[in-house]
């Protein structure tokens, strides 16, 4: 009879489990998320729509800014290029200070919904100083030596403010689309997988569509009616993104990320002439019920020196000082951090060339005999549909059939490692 009730209150424990989501998310209201209605592919779609719309206004922008500063700004090549690298830069360094936001006060949810309204109102600047005559660069004349100052200054206040909208919805977007997979449930971890594919083809469509379709209407119609189609799109999916709210799984904001960071080399430095405790076990860590974000991270042997900001000077003393003590995952956080470092050097020449794409790609394109039929000239920024196509291509036979066939040999979940992947990625970027 007991061991009856036991297998029972089992089971009970197992389905409250599959029907709640305990990693440490919560819903709209502030609950324990049910699984079977938020998260997953449900809330995907809202967070990809979005950034399939932020990514067509931007390069609607950046693949065309160059072209825009030489030919109605009356820039230089030389100085123009500098403007188009500056206002990159920006955009590039901005997610630093977006996700710090996001992560230390106000959540990924509304960190991107801001940055989205920011975004927005620097796509209607731009679209205001192109369509009211007041603002437009030459006025009733269409042509001009030099753009009226207010239309310059409106020009350039409306694209830093789209930088910095990006601030905020870059490294925010991606996150809070994977808080809508559950990582310690196999399915909801493969689904994850699979997102991240999806979302990269999500942002090489926007891409494609951007310097085809939408630089098609800026070409032959106006920018004008380009900047009205990239507004609209983005004001759309702005409103759907707040729609979707019951359907989302939220993470609080955990504070800087950087103190922890900082806590562990303090630690680690104060106690640097402590000897290694003989068992691994006895290295300070949190139990798993009084974990409020997050998973444990298991103990490694790489970077051994930051562990002795785990060491426990002196039992019964609880009371931590977390500039004194740290656990386990937060130094397994702190060895992770300094892994990534190798992977980011080895990037920066690769992004180095990919700059050139914007600028002088753009220029060199516009010497090119682009005439396919008598009628028909393809725009210079719609040279970049071959990099598009390219990604959309590579994306889908990787995650359908690369990816299934070297899970089937290597066992892997993934396939291959990361480290692997993106190594073969560098190798190939480099031909």
């Amino acid at each position: 009879m007991e061991i009856e009730q036991t297998k029972k209150q089992d089971q009970s424990d197992e389905f409250v489990g599959e029907k709640f989501v305990h990693d440490s998310s919560l819903d709209y209201k502030g609950r324990t998320p049910l699984r079977a209605s938020t998260g997953a592919w449900k809330a995907s779609f809202f967070v990809i729509g979005n950034e399939f719309s932020e990514r067509l206004s931007y390069y609607a922008l950046a693949m065309t800014l160059m072209i825009y500063l030489t030919k109605v700004i009356h820039q230089d090549l030389k100085t123009a290029a500098k403007s188009v690298n500056y206002w990159m830069g920006v955009t590039t360094l901005m997610p630093l200070l977006g996700g710090f936001i996001a992560d230390a006060y106000l959540g990924r949810f509304w960190t991107v919904l801001a940055s989205s309204t920011i975004y927005l109102l620097g796509l209607s600047l731009l679209t205001m100083s192109r369509v009211i005559p007041s603002l437009k660069p030459c006025g009733s004349t269409g042509t001009c030596l030099e753009p009226r100052k207010i239309h310059e200054i409106l020009f350039f206040l409306a694209i830093y403010l789209v930088a910095i909208g990006t601030g905020g919805h870059k490294p925010s977007l991606e996150s809070f689309g994977g808080d809508q997979f559950d990582d310690d449930h196999p399915e909801e971890r493969r689904k994850k997988m699979s997102f991240f594919n999806w979302w990269s083809s999500g942002l090489c469509a926007a891409l494609l569509l951007s310097v085809t379709v939408i630089v098609y209407i800026q070409e032959h119609l106006s920018y004008a009616a380009g900047d009205i189609t990239v507004t609209g799109s983005m004001a759309f999916t702005v409103v759907l993104f707040w729609i979707g709210r019951p359907f989302y799984r939220f993470r609080e904001p955990t504070g800087s990320p950087l103190t922890p960071l900082l806590q562990v080399l303090v630690a680690a430095v104060a106690k640097r002439n402590l000897p290694y405790p003989s068992e691994t076990d006895r290295l300070y860590e949190v139990s798993k019920s009084g974990k409020s974000q997050g998973r444990l991270l298991f103990h490694t042997n790489r970077f051994k020196f930051l562990d002795k900001a785990s060491i426990i000077e002196e039992e019964g003393g609880e009371n931590r000082n977390p500039w004194r003590l740290a656990t386990v995952t937060k130094v397994e956080e702190m060895k992770l951090i300094i892994n990534m470092i190798p992977i980011w050097l080895t990037t920066i020449q690769f992004n180095v060339c990919v700059a050139q794409t914007s600028t002088f790609f753009i220029k060199q394109s516009m010497t090119l005999n682009r005439k396919i039929t008598h009628d028909f000239t393809i725009p210079p920024a719609s040279m970049n549909a071959l990099i598009a196509v390219g990604m959309i291509i590579t994306v889908v036979i990787y995650d359908k059939a690369l990816e299934p066939f070297l899970r089937k040999i290597t066992g892997k979940e993934r396939g291959i490692k990361i480290s692997s992947n993106e190594s073969g990625s560098e190798c190939f970027s480099q031909f």
